[in-house]
């Protein structure tokens, strides 16, 4: 059930006041019962694969708070690999398996792996990186295990953050499924905003976007630098509108229940430094990295050499996280590189800055950072949204041709108009925190035009028919 289809505003204004309308006592199984339904709309059967993950997990957790000494790291060690395992099965076996025939080929050796005939289940990174969570704070002792099976089911399976994030840690979302949740006003409009502007960002500006996008990095062969240069600028603008409105949606629709969930996105293309953007660009997945895989290894109390292992090998993770292909290993390492880069040099850039004296005019220097920041993202980004790796290098050796003429089309001109009102609303929300303009308005006139306006460019220049979120494949 896509977010922004017309059978899940059905279903959300059905369960919504069910909620409310409801005893407590008897709430979270109408949420469960509801995250089933939300999830068995896009291919029924990979239930199945979620409840047997939630089963294992779940006795896990029991066994491993009641178990010491090895048995507690063997149960914390089974439930990692059947969770890791489902996700190799689904999501990596084929590529394995492909690049294992490839490698045969070129030896000249007559054999072959099987490949699977399978699809892979939709969000299945997302929960399965959640339910990891669980176990590991378990074992941990920071977070009691669960005894209700609803409630554990529930915190794997909530409907708002199931399928795309924001990978959620137990501490933070468990103990909501028991508080209760009175309905109030002030929230629900919140909320509402939250998700008529998590519409916007997904309709109008990226799905707009992704029509031009689409049209280019399909047809690579037939397009030229300035048009392949827009394409993917247009790309890094579409990808966090797009998540970044999903996001919006899930917790709006979260919040009007009462329940917080975690930001996921804190405008990150104001960055003045990719270590800055990735501790502002999902939020949920880099945390979950620096604290489950980064911070283990030793972070960066570490020798020097090692420091920089660790910062590559946690996002050549990230990046095969994010999809079996060869385009997301190089995209990973791209990130990885830029951060040791950035380290190695930090010294040799104090002095550059120093010499030129950029550095003291500091709107300027904060300028320049930004926009080298963001074009940096950007060419990573070609990896990440090229359809193969060799789809990848032709569009980087193309857009440093320099050569061509720029493919236009109305799209542009649509998408401009959206990212020129996103544009506006990020620089207030970053510069000018405590203005209180067009949505957040103490006048209520203001408000409502907003609303209204906001509501009549959706409905003539949004786009109805773009597909389900880009991060739902992960």
């Amino acid at each position: 059930m896509l977010f922004d289809s017309i059978s899940f505003i059905i279903f959300f204004i059905i369960v919504t006041p069910l909620y409310f309308l409801l005893p407590h006592k008897f709430r979270w199984f109408l949420l469960l019962a509801a995250s089933c339904v939300f999830y068995m709309a896009f291919v029924p059967v990979y239930i199945f694969i979620l409840g047997f993950t939630i089963v294992v997990d779940y006795i896990a957790g029991i066994l491993i708070e009641k178990e010491n000494g090895v048995k507690r790291k063997l149960f914390l060690s089974l439930s990692l690999v059947a969770n890791i395992g489902i996700l190799i099965v689904f999501k990596y076996y084929n590529f394995i398996s492909g690049n294992i025939n490839s490698f045969f080929f070129f030896l000249h050796i007559h054999a072959a792996t099987p490949y699977l005939n399978i699809l892979l289940p939709i969000g299945l990174s997302f929960h399965t990186f959640q339910a990891m969570s669980y176990t590991i704070e378990v074992y941990r002792g920071r977070q009691k295990a669960v005894r209700n099976f609803g409630i554990y089911s529930l915190y794997v399976m909530f409907y708002p953050q199931l399928v795309a994030g924001p990978i959620e840690r137990p501490q933070n979302l468990i103990h909501q499924f028991y508080e209760k949740h009175d309905f109030d006003y002030d929230r629900l409009v919140k909320g509402l905003r939250r998700i008529l502007w998590g519409f916007f960002k997904k309709i109008v500006i990226a799905d707009r976007l992704a029509l031009y996008v689409n049209a280019t990095y399909s047809y690579v062969d037939q397009h030229t630098s300035p048009t392949l240069l827009l394409a993917t600028i247009f790309f890094s603008l579409q990808i966090y509108c797009d998540f970044s409105g999903y996001v919006d949606i899930a917790l709006g629709a979260a919040e009007i229940m009462g329940f917080n969930l975690m930001e996921n996105f804190r405008r990150p293309y104001f960055s003045k430094s990719i270590s800055e953007f990735w501790s502002r660009w999902h939020i949920s997945l880099s945390t979950w990295f620096k604290d489950y895989l980064y911070i283990p290894l030793g972070g960066n109390k570490v020798s020097i050499p090692r420091w920089y292992f660790n910062l590559t090998i946690v996002f050549l993770i990230s990046g095969i996280w994010h999809g079996a292909n060869w385009t997301y290993v190089v995209w990973g390492l791209l990130n990885g590189f830029y951060l040791v880069f950035a380290i190695v040099f930090s010294k040799l850039k104090t002095r550059l800055n120093r010499i030129t004296g950029v550095s003291a005019v500091k709107p300027l220097y904060s300028f320049i950072q930004i926009i080298t920041t963001f074009f940096l993202i950007s060419f990573a980004f070609i990896f990440f949204r090229a359809n193969t790796i060799t789809d990848a290098f032709k569009i980087v050796k193309k857009i440093f041709s320099f050569k061509g003429k720029l493919f236009m089309h109305e799209d542009i001109i649509y998408g401009v108009i959206g990212l020129a009102i996103l544009f506006v609303s990020e620089i207030i929300a970053e510069y000018f925190p405590n203005k209180r303009l067009f949505f957040k308005s103490k006048n209520s006139f203001v408000r409502f035009f907003s609303y209204v306006f906001i509501i009549i460019l959706m409905l003539t220049i949004g786009v109805f028919d773009g597909g389900q979120f880009i991060y739902f494949k992960f």
